[in-house]
């Protein structure tokens, strides 16, 4: 099982990508995007280029899990991929995971421009290792 993980950001949005047995989770690109109809449409190529069978969305859930405008963006952005890439779409609880990238990428001595362009990649796979990892549970 190959699935595309997408963490939505205000204009960057990361993405990362499993391997085939569906065990690990690796940063695929980040694109940079206004626009959410072109969003998806390009989302959408990239799951098409990558064979994904599924995609897992992040779902910005507020720290006490309540969901405000972010969560019923990125739900909608989820469905619409659904219907345009014809692939289920499972939501993944992102809470955390953009402080974890930061983290991450410091202890890698990653920092200005070069981490501004990797966190949401970075941040994608962690929403995917954490979907990937509920999985096996």
């Amino acid at each position: 099982m190959i699935a595309l993980s997408v963490d939505l950001g205000h204009a960057r949005t990361g993405l990362a990508v499993s391997d085939k047995g569906g065990l690990l989770a690796s940063s695929l690109c980040v694109i940079t995007e206004y626009n959410d109809e072109k969003l998806i449409e390009k989302i959408a190529e990239k799951a098409s280029e990558t064979h994904a069978e599924i995609l897992v969305v992040g779902l910005p859930r507020n720290m006490d899990g309540s969901e405000g405008e972010s969560a019923q963006r990125a739900r909608a952005i989820a469905e619409k991929l659904g219907e345009l890439t014809g692939l289920p779409y499972h939501m993944q609880d992102e809470r955390g995971t953009t402080i974890t990238a930061h983290a991450y990428l410091s202890s890698g001595s990653v920092y200005g421009k070069k981490r501004k362009q990797k966190v949401d990649a970075v941040a994608a796979s962690i929403i995917l290792q954490d979907y990937l990892d509920s999985r096996r549970q």
